[in-house]
C-alpha cells in the first residue's frame, strides 16, 4: 500500500481543496492523518487508486508530494499492543515516520506504519512479514 505525503499552505480550504479533487475522480481516502507544522499543512493519505490521485494531485498548484510504501499490520485491540510492535521495530533500529491506525474491526486494529525508506525490509524482518 501507498501513502501520500501532500504539503500545502496551510490555508483555509487546504483540505478541502485535496479531497474534493480526489472526490470528484472517484478516489476514495481510505486513512488520512492531517496536521499544520509551521506555516504548512501536512496530509497523509491512504487512497484506494494512489496512481490517480498522484497524477491528478500534482496538477494543484503549491503542493509538494512524495509517495512511499508503507506496511499495514494488524494488531490486538488491547493496552499495550502499539508498544510491543513498536519496541520490535526499535530494537532493530528501525526511523519510524508516520504511524496511525486505518481501522478497526471487533477487537482488531489495523495500524499504517511508514519506516524510514532505508529501513523497510528492516521493519518487515521485524514484523515477521514476508518480503
Amino acid at each position: 500500500m501507498k501513502e501520500i505525503t501532500i504539503r500545502a499552505e496551510n490555508k483555509v480550504g487546504a483540505l478541502a481543496d485535496v479531497a474534493e479533487l480526489l472526490g470528484g475522480l472517484g478516489v476514495n481516502i481510505e486513512a488520512i492523518s492531517a496536521y499544520s507544522a509551521e506555516d504548512a499543512a501536512i496530509f497523509r493519505i491512504l487512497t484506494n487508486d494512489s496512481t490517480t490521485a498522484m497524477k491528478h494531485l500534482s496538477k494543484l498548484p503549491g503542493l509538494r508530494l512524495s509517495e512511499a510504501d508503507i506496511i499495514v499490520v494488524d494488531m490486538q485491540n488491547r493496552p499495550g499492543e502499539l508498544g510491543k510492535i513498536t519496541r520490535k521495530l526499535s530494537n532493530k533500529g528501525v526511523n519510524l515516520e508516520s504511524v496511525y491506525i486505518v481501522g478497526k474491526l471487533s477487537d482488531i486494529t489495523h495500524v499504517a506504519i511508514k519506516p524510514a525508506q532505508e529501513s523497510f525490509q528492516k521493519a518487515k524482518d521485524a514484523l515477521g512479514l514476508k518480503s
